[in-house]
C-alpha cells in the first residue's frame, strides 16, 4: 500500500520525518481523571463544581438513580430524583429489557443514541457487556438506516459539522468543541456511506458510531474523540429536495475548492491539537480517499479505515482460514470483486504480506491476485483507461467481461467480494468456486446486509457446505443438511479499535504499513482451536477488549522499531500498558 502512495507523493515515505511536517501541540490532561484508578475520587468539573440540574444534564458525569445518599447531599441532587439509589447493574438490567422489546432495529439505535447524550458510562456499560447484540445496532447494519433517515431522527448534534461555511475560520470551529485534549478525530464527507452512496452532511452517522466503537472496544476515553462531517454539499437529488435535510442544499463542490477546504482543516486540526492526534478518514469517495491519504501520510497520523483497516482485518482471516483450507499465503490465487479503494488496498496488503514471505518483490505478488470491476476483469489491455490505484492489478490477459467467467478461467482458491452491491456471487458463481476447490473461501463484505454480494445461507447451501464463508455484516447461524454452520464477521471494528489505541498509547506520529501487518498478525494469532472447529476465522466479540489489547500492543512494538513513536520510555508489557490505558465505564464516586 505505501508502494502505491509513495507514488503519488513522488517517492516520499511515511518514514522521513522532515522538520516542516513535525510540530508540538495538543492539550494535557490538566485534571488527571485519565490518570486516577476507578477506586480514587474525581471531582465532576465542567467549567465549575457540576451540581443539581446541570449535573443530571450533563452526560459525561451523569449517574441516574445511582447517586449516593451522600452526593445527593454534596451536589444539591435533593428532591431532583425519587428516593431510591440504584446499581448501575440494575440500570443496565433494565435498559437491555426495554431495547429488546423494541422489533425495529432503528428503534434499538434511536434508544442507545439517547441513552449516550444522557448517560455516557451507562451507555458504554451496555454496550461492552453485551457487544454481540448491540454492535449491530450501533454500527453495521443498522447505522446505514440511521445515515439514510438522520435528518428524521436528528435530535442534537453529536459531533463537528464543517461547511463552505466555515471557510477561513476551521481553527475556530474546532474551538468551539468543549474538549481541548482530543486523541481521535473521525472525519467523513458522506460521499459514499457504506453501500449506499452519498448521504452528505447525513453520514455524521458514521463517524458517531464508529467513536463509540473507539470506546466501547479499544479504550479511548469518550472526551478524546472527536466526530467530525465536512459538508461540501450533496449530489443526492433525493436528499438537496428532501424538507428534513440537515446539510448545505447545493451540489458537491469538487476539484481546487474541495481540496482548499481539507487542506484548511488538515492544517488546523493539526495547529489545534498537535501532532499525535489521528485523523481517521472515513467513507470517501474513491476519487479523493487515495489522494487524502497519499497528501497526509507523510505530514500527519491518518488511517482509512476503508482502504487500510478493511485490508487488515481481511488479511487476518485469510491468513487465519489458511488453517482450513491449507497451503500458504503465496500459493492461494486471489479474486476480488471490486476494485476500489476496499478492494484495491485489501489485495495490496494481501500482496505485501506475500512479499514479506517469499522475499520476492511486490510486483511478483501481485500477479497472484486478480479484479473485476464494473467493466469485467483489470488486464493489460485496459491500462491506459483506469484510475491510478487501478493499475498495479491490470496483468497480461485476455479481457473477460463478468465475474463468473473470471472464476472459471483464473480458477481462484479465494473469492473476495467488496463491490457494494449486492447478490453478485450467485449460484453459478459459488458453484464454480466449489468446483475449482474441496474448500473454497468466500468473503462477501460489503455492507450493509442488503448489499452483501451473498448471504450466508446461499454461499453454504450453494456449495453444498464446503465453503469458508465470512461476510462484512454479521449473519445468523445456518443449518444445512443437519449441521449447523456459524460464519465469521470481516468487521472492521476487530482492526481498528486496537490500532488506534496503539498508536495513541505510543504516541506514534505516523502510520506505515508494517503497522497494518502487525495488527492482522495479531488478530489472526487470537482464533482459537474452538473457533476453527465451528468453522469461523475470527474469534467472538465478546473477547473484543482483550483482543484490541493484543492488537494495540503489537502495533505500538512497531511504531516503537520503526522509530515513529515519541511516548518513552517504552513500556517494558504492551499488553499491559494497553490494559491499563483502557476507559472502563463503571460509574466514579464524587466528592
Amino acid at each position: 500500500m505505501e508502494s502505491t502512495l509513495k507514488a503519488l507523493r513522488d517517492g516520499e515515505s511515511v518514514l522521513d520525518l522532515s522538520p516542516r511536517s513535525t510540530v508540538s501541540g495538543g492539550v494535557e490532561d490538566i485534571y488527571g481523571e485519565d490518570r486516577a484508578t476507578e477506586d480514587q475520587l474525581v471531582t465532576p468539573w465542567i467549567f465549575s463544581v457540576a451540581s443539581g440540574y446541570s449535573l443530571l444534564r450533563d452526560p459525561q458525569y451523569n449517574k441516574g438513580l445511582s447517586f449516593t445518599e451522600k452526593e445527593r447531599d454534596a451536589h444539591y441532587l435533593r428532591g431532583l430524583l425519587p428516593p431510591t439509589v440504584s446499581t448501575q447493574q440494575l440500570q443496565e438490567k433494565k435498559l437491555m429489557n426495554s431495547i429488546r422489546q423494541y422489533q425495529v432495529p432503528l428503534q434499538k439505535y434511536v434508544a442507545m443514541m439517547d441513552l449516550q447524550e444522557r448517560n455516557e458510562r451507562l451507555f458504554y456499560k451496555l454496550l461492552i457487556d453485551n457487544v454481540e447484540e448491540l454492535l449491530p445496532v450501533v454500527y453495521t447494519p443498522t447505522v446505514g438506516e440511521a445515515c439514510q433517515k438522520y435528518g428524521s431522527i436528528f435530535r442534537r448534534p453529536q459531533g463537528l459539522y464543517i461547511s463552505l461555511k466555515e471557510k477561513g475560520k476551521i481553527l475556530e470551529v474546532l474551538k468551539n468543541w468543549p474538549e481541548r485534549s482530543i486523541q481521535v478525530i473521525v472525519v467523513t464527507d458522506g460521499e459514499r456511506i457504506l453501500g449506499l452512496g452519498d448521504l452528505g452532511c447525513q453520514g455524521m452517522g458514521i463517524p458517531v458510531g464508529k467513536l463509540a466503537l473507539y470506546t466501547a472496544l479499544g479504550g479511548v476515553r469518550p472526551s478524546a474523540c472527536l466526530p467530525i462531517t465536512i459538508d461540501v454539499g450533496t449530489n443526492n437529488e433525493k436528499l438537496l429536495n428532501d424538507e428534513f435535510y440537515i446539510g448545505l442544499r447545493q451540489r458537491r463542490a469538487t476539484g481546487q475548492e474541495y481540496y482548499d477546504l481539507m487542506h484548511e482543516f488538515m492544517t488546523a486540526v493539526k495547529q489545534n491539537y498537535g501532532e499525535k492526534v489521528l485523523v481517521q478518514f472515513e467513507d470517501f469517495a474513491n476519487h479523493n480517499a487515495f489522494e487524502l491519504l497519499a497528501k497526509y501520510g507523510t505530514t500527519h497520523l491518518v488511517f482509512n479505515d476503508d482502504i487500510q483497516g478493511t485490508a487488515s482485518v481481511v488479511l487476518a482471516g485469510v491468513v487465519a482460514a489458511l488453517k482450513l483450507i491449507g497451503g500458504t499465503l503465496p500459493e492461494h490465487t486471489f479474486l476480488f470483486l471490486g476494485a476500489g479503494e476496499a478492494g484495491t488496498g485489501i489485495a495490496e496488503l494481501i500482496a505485501l504480506e506475500m512479499s514479506k514471505q517469499t522475499k520476492a518483490p511486490i510486483e511478483e505478488s501481485r500477479k497472484k491476485i486478480w479484479l473485476v470491476d464494473s467493466k469485467g476483469l483489470i488486464v493489460s489491455s485496459r491500462k491506459n483507461s483506469l484510475q491510478h490505484f487501478k493499475k498495479p492489478w491490470a496483468h497480461e490477459h485476455e479481457p473477460v467481461n463478468s465475474l463468473l467467467e473470471a472464476v472459471k478461467v483464473i480458477k481462484p482458491t479465494v473469492l473476495i467480494g467488496s463491490s457494494g452491491v449486492g447478490r453478485t456471487f450467485t449460484k453459478e458463481v459459488v458453484e464454480a468456486m466449489t468446483s475449482n476447490n474441496d474448500k473454497p473461501l468466500i468473503l462477501a463484505l460489503s455492507n450493509p446486509t442488503s448489499q452483501s454480494e451473498c448471504t450466508a445461507e446461499e454461499a453454504y447451501q450453494w456449495s453444498e457446505g464446503r465453503a469458508i464463508f465470512a461476510s462484512g455484516s454479521p449473519f445468523d447461524p445456518v443449518e444445512y443438511k443437519g449441521k449447523v454452520y456459524a460464519s465469521g464477521q470481516a468487521n472492521n471494528a476487530y482492526i481498528f479499535p486496537g490500532f488506534g489505541l496503539g498508536l495513541v498509547i505510543s504516541g506514534a506520529i505516523r502510520v506505515h504499513d508494517d503497522m497494518l501487518l502487525a495488527a492482522s498478525e495479531s488478530l489472526a494469532k487470537q482464533v482459537s482451536e474452538e473457533n476453527y472447529k465451528n468453522g469461523l476465522i475470527y474469534p467472538p466479540f465478546s473477547n473484543i477488549r482483550r483482543i484490541s489489547a493484543n492488537i494495540a500492543a503489537n502495533v505500538a512494538a512497531k511504531a516503537y522499531e520503526l522509530g515513529l513513536a515519541t511516548r518513552l520510555p517504552r513500556p517494558q508489557n504492551l499488553v499491559k500498558c494497553a490494559e491499563s490505558c483502557m476507559y472502563t465505564p463503571v460509574y466514579r464516586n464524587y466528592r
